[in-house]
Order: structure tokens, then sequence, then C-alpha cells
């Protein structure tokens, strides 16, 4: 299916994850130090006037399209967390974003997330994939889940490791805004409006 993926000029190759970006958690760095010298980021601690969220929550999609074309790196930020309602509004956003670039499918490949397997989000895309059918704006969607406890298999996990140890900042807490946008400049991406976790979320 991969191989089709690739081969066939309308299909883009797409792998899914969500992460959290912390402001105070420092991620694994290497440095070169002297032999007694101990070096080791610490976590760092929000003021007692500090309101913004201790972590940022962030979707994102590395789409790969036919061979010899850029990878792209899609994300959105949550306002809140991950869930059905909140996975089924990316998915349509990328489904524009794709059928804008003329693509008439997406292997979506991604983990076994609760809200990745919920009933909500299985009977969107199936219902999507319908209105798509009939002339809907949008891609038609191809779900391939990963093995379970396999996040090695999905590429975009380095690529959120890397980008977490360059926009770290090693002794001063960053404000949720300045952590959302050095996110943004270190993928090379504008700005989008967060998705909003719904006040009521069953």
């Amino acid at each position: 299916m991969i191989r089709q993926a690739m081969t066939h000029p309308t299909w883009a190759l797409g792998f899914e994850d969500e992460v959290w970006w912390s402001r105070l958690a420092q991620p694994d760095q290497h440095a070169w130090t002297d032999t007694d010298t101990k070096h080791k980021l610490q976590e760092l601690t929000p003021g007692p006037d500090d309101a913004d969220p201790k972590a940022l929550a962030c979707y994102g999609l590395l789409v790969q399209p036919a061979p010899h074309q850029t990878d792209q790196m899609w994300r959105r930020f949550v306002t809140g967390r991950p869930v059905s309602a909140v996975t089924i509004a990316f998915l349509a956003w990328c489904a524009v974003q794709l059928a804008a670039q003329g693509f008439t499918a997406l292997l979506l490949i991604w983990d076994n997330a609760s809200w990745h397997r919920s009933h909500a989000v299985q009977h969107w895309i199936r219902q999507h994939n319908q209105q798509v059918k009939h002339g809907a704006v949008g891609v038609r969607l191809v779900v391939c889940p990963l093995p379970s406890k396999s996040p090695w298999l999905n590429p975009i996990e380095p690529k959120w490791v890397h980008g977490k140890r360059a926009v770290s900042e090693a002794d001063r807490l960053l404000s949720a805004d300045e952590l959302e946008a050095r996110v943004y400049a270190y993928y090379g991406c504008k700005g989008e409006v967060h998705l909003i976790m719904p006040k009521k979320v069953a």
C-alpha cells in the first residue's frame, strides 16, 4: 500500500502523531564537556503569576508526496488536549490542504491512540470518504494503523525530538506564545489558529 501511494501521482503518504511541547521539562541534550564537569538541564519552575499552560498539545502530519518532492511538516496546536472531535477537525483541515495541492487520496499512517480508534473518528472517516466520492472537496483517507507500541516506525517521531531540542531554552522559561512561535519557525511554516477541544468530551 505504501509503495502504491509513493508511485501514484495524486496520492500522498502521511504520518500523523500528537505531541506535547513542555514549557518546564527539558529535552535530552548532548554537549562536549570536561571529564569532571557535570552538564544537566534542570526542569524550570513557573512564577506565581504565570498563567500559561505547562505544556501545549499539538497535532502533526508529515506529508511525503511523490518521490523527489520535498516532505511537508504540518502542525496545529490545540487549546486543550487530543480528543476525537479535535482529531476530526485536524483531519478535515488536512484533507482540504491536500485537495488544494491536487491530491485525491491520503494514505494515513498513525498509532493506536484511543482518539484515533474511537467510533466518532471512524464514523467521520467513512462519511467523509463517501462525501468525497460524491464530489465534496477533500481527499479520500485510507487509514493504516501502526502495530502497538512501535513509535520507531513513524518517521515523524524523530522530527519531534529534534524540534524540542532546537526550541528549548536552558535557563529561561518560555511563554506559551514564545514556545509556539519557535516551533513554527523551526519547522518553517506559518502559524495556524488553535484547534479547540470541546468543553464536554464524551
